[in-house]
């Protein structure tokens, strides 16, 4: 379980939300600027909240005296752009987290050849990034996110990047993927055929207030 209870203040606008996410997929909508991916940076920890807690299995992130760094929160992330690395091929990429876990070669090797098979994209393990598909460079970075087992998944507009064409497909695909997933995970947009394709569980915020949560 994912529990947020924070209060973030950026100029003039102030994000205040509390809930809980289960283990499964809780989408997170609402109109631009109303703090979608403000609310993912701090599960992150990429900011600090000014006040409150984030816990992940009843592991404290972030309390009045807490605050975990970002490598140390196993948290996947997957960003709007990727933010794939152009100058590493494929299995670099996926393999960077783990890098900066300082986890042994012979582990790191066999984690990333195991999750690049999962999502079915071990024949681009020595391909640059550069040159794959969009639907190709989300699973990459899916791959990035899930090859640390982590304890909460994040995904901000992971679909966005994508033409219209290609779109439909990898959303029946992301679908599948983080059906098999048994973690707490976060996924933010504003289409509403992202939020028709995970009914689950949806969050609509607006203007840095939780609405409502519901199936």
């Amino acid at each position: 379980m994912l529990t947020i209870a924070v209060r973030k203040v950026l100029r003039d606008f102030e994000l205040a939300v509390q809930f809980d996410v289960p283990a499964g997929v809780t989408v997170v909508v609402g109109e631009s600027g109303s703090g979608k991916s403000t609310l993912l940076r701090l599960i992150a920890g990429l900011i600090r909240p000014d006040a409150g807690t984030i816990t992940i299995g009843g592991r404290v992130l972030n309390d009045e005296r807490t605050f975990v760094a970002p490598y140390l929160r196993n948290v996947g992330m997957v960003f709007q752009e990727y933010a794939l690395f152009p100058q590493f091929d494929v299995a670099a990429n996926v393999a960077y987290g783990l890098r900066a876990r300082r986890t042994a070669t012979a582990e790191r090797l066999r984690r990333v050849e195991r999750i690049l098979e999962r999502l079915e994209i071990a024949q681009l393990a020595r391909q640059r990034v550069g040159e794959l598909s969009g639907g190709q460079r989300q699973r990459v970075a899916l791959a990035r996110a899930l090859v640390i087992d982590p304890a909460a998944l994040l995904l901000d507009e992971p679909l966005s990047a994508l033409d219209p064409l290609t779109r439909g497909r990898v959303r029946s695909e992301l679908r599948s993927i983080l059906a098999s997933v048994d973690v707490p995970t976060v996924l933010v947009t504003h289409d509403l055929a992202d939020r028709a394709a995970f009914p689950e569980r949806v969050a609509r915020i607006e203007r840095g207030r939780l609405l409502t949560v519901a199936s």
